[in-house]
């Protein structure tokens, strides 16, 4: 008996919804990463209190959350606006990716069966996604996709740093892959040039392709996108 009534506690906890702040913040960073509220979008404490089911405390919790994050400006009396991805921002993130992600490529060779084995799964998923027209779901598998050659680095603090502009890629990711909807093709194509050159165990083709990849968005920054 005493079993059952354990299992029935631990049961209502499982089901038990998260704090009204943690709600808010968790909907307004979904929405502005796949784009439903785009840069430039002025959010009100009222409309957000209401889509979310709560009252307006929670919400200014929230929003000074995501305030710290980047995300959006606060202003008062006013609302919040939803940042634009800036073209210094793009440059920031292009250069630390390539830092990061080429050396992570260097030391990712020889690849293991299971980093091969996760990549091809991860590349299908994209696929699919691309196929499906699901920009949002495209953007996530391809940040995966570079994050596991990262993280088969075996540097954690490596890997920690690259977590950290999980928000911008997949927010830049989605913004590209709208504006420039042949973009997925492409990324698509270099997705599957990267593995091959790691299941041919050739570093530096591994290296270059990945330069060439996120280069791209430089490019892109400075309004030279070919």
């Amino acid at each position: 008996m005493r079993t059952c009534c354990i299992y029935a506690v631990g049961m209502s906890l499982a089901v038990k919804q998260p704090p009204a702040a943690d709600r808010v913040y968790a909907h307004v960073k979904q929405a502005v990463l796949d784009r439903r509220y785009e840069g430039g979008t002025l959010l009100t404490e009222g409309e957000l209190a209401e889509a979310v089911g709560v009252s307006r405390t929670p919400v200014r919790e929230a929003l000074l959350r995501l305030q710290v994050e980047g995300l959006i400006k606060l202003y008062p009396k006013k609302g919040a606006l939803v940042l634009p991805v800036s073209a210094q921002e793009i440059a920031d993130v292009v250069e630390t990716r390539q830092l990061v992600e080429e050396h992570a490529a260097r030391k990712a060779v020889p690849a293991s069966p299971q980093l091969i084995a996760r990549l091809e799964e991860l590349l299908a998923r994209q696929k699919e996604q691309a196929a499906a027209g699901d920009l949002a779901g495209a953007a996530v598998t391809d940040r995966c996709f570079h994050a596991e050659i990262v993280r088969s680095g075996g540097n954690e603090i490596l890997n920690k740093l690259y977590d950290q502009l999980r928000d911008r890629q997949l927010r830049m990711g989605v913004a590209v892959m709208h504006a420039h909807p042949d973009r997925i093709t492409k990324t698509l194509v270099e997705h599957e040039q990267i593995l091959q050159a790691l299941r041919a165990g050739d570093a530096e083709a591994v290296v270059g392709l990945i330069h060439g990849h996120v280069e791209w968005f430089s490019h892109l920054a400075r309004g030279e996108v070919r």
